[in-house]
């Protein structure tokens, strides 16, 4: 099987693979079949997962078992050296602002042509301030401060990563009944929020990082807020989660968008709990609950994206099928063109 022709027409092929560090986080060795998977995959096509701290995937992504501990501090090189993952949503930064130096050290750690998703912290991004188990403890005086977000997120990721960010996702946890009382009020107060960020460069096939917004309410996706987002250049991040309406119709609403790169996070299988998606699929190993409906879903999109000369990311969860490396494995081969007899 032969590489297939870029759908764009100046874009590099993807670097060669590094070589692990002396001391680090071996790679598996990909057998023939998945590297000729990757092969036929469209070069603007970004597969990742939801992190890569997983001692599960032993065999899968890793070629000696490790910690958890050692995989965070060492396993990105290894994971990057898979044919399949060109990406992996960097989830660490919602937690807390990471700087950019920290940023750096994550992409030196990958090839060229490897694009992180991002994500924006929380404190910027979440309506109320969260105690224990993440009830509501008062407002949050820091939501939509875009000043803030451009000094603690945009400037330190786009300084530290260059053009190994790709999408810079503000993903807003459940918001506040005020606020969702008043649908028009809101996507008024998110246009100005985004209208504030530092403009980023959109030319060159956006190799270079943009702005995507992710949901936790469902009442929001509506043809006023996607008419807003095309208007201001920002991309939908299609969420796959409990909570969120079925992946058909999200993808609808990221297609009224207009023309720009497919941004997917699958995170949550449907009808559970974090927690309890996570007790039933560790150590992550193996599909659980298969999901081949969505999978279709996403590779009719992704083929659409890559028809129209537009990137995809894809990003999988552990908690989607049971394993984030077999759903893309999965995924890829219901992306790629069949083999010619």
């Amino acid at each position: 099987m032969t590489q297939q022709a870029s759908f764009f027409a100046d874009e590099p092929a993807p670097a060669p693979r590094k070589k692990p560090r002396a001391g680090g986080v071996p790679p598996a060795e990909p057998s023939a079949a998945v590297r000729e998977l990757a092969a036929a995959l469209p070069p603007g096509l970004y597969l990742g997962t939801s992190s890569w701290s997983f001692p599960g995937w032993n065999g899968l992504v890793y070629g000696a078992e490790a910690s958890e501990s050692l995989l965070a501090r060492e396993g990105l090189a290894a994971y990057a050296q898979h044919p399949l993952l060109r990406s992996v949503s960097l989830d660490r930064g919602f937690y807390a602002p990471l700087t950019r130096e920290q940023y750096a050290r994550y992409a030196s750690q990958v090839p060229d042509g490897f694009r992180f998703v991002v994500k924006a912290p929380n404190l910027v991004t979440d309506a109320v301030l969260r105690g224990e188990r993440g009830v509501p403890a008062g407002p949050n005086p820091s939501f939509l401060d875009a000043a803030l977000a451009a000094e603690c997120f945009v400037a330190p990721c786009v300084e530290g990563m260059g053009d190994k960010a790709g999408p810079l996702v503000f993903q807003f946890p459940p918001l506040p009944p005020e606020v969702l009382a008043d649908p028009a009020g809101w996507v008024a107060r998110l246009e100005a929020f985004l209208a504030a960020l530092p403009p980023l460069p959109a030319a060159d096939g956006h190799r270079r990082p943009f702005y995507a917004v992710e949901f936790r309410d469902p009442q929001v996706v509506t043809p006023r807020m996607m008419r807003m987002l095309a208007a201001r250049g920002v991309r939908y991040c299609v969420a796959i989660h409990a909570r969120m309406p079925p992946v058909e119709r999200q993808l609808q609403a990221e297609a009224a968008t207009g023309p720009g790169p497919l941004v997917v996070r699958w995170s949550l299988l449907a009808g559970q709990r974090y927690e309890q998606a996570k007790a039933r699929f560790a150590p992550f190993d193996k599909i659980v609950v298969p999901d081949p409906a969505t999978r279709a879903a996403l590779a009719a999109a992704a083929r659409r994206a890559a028809d129209a000369g537009q990137p995809a990311w894809l990003v999988a969860n552990n908690k989607a099928e049971g394993s984030a490396p077999l759903t893309l494995q999965l995924l890829a081969a219901a992306i790629a063109p069949p083999a010619q007899g």
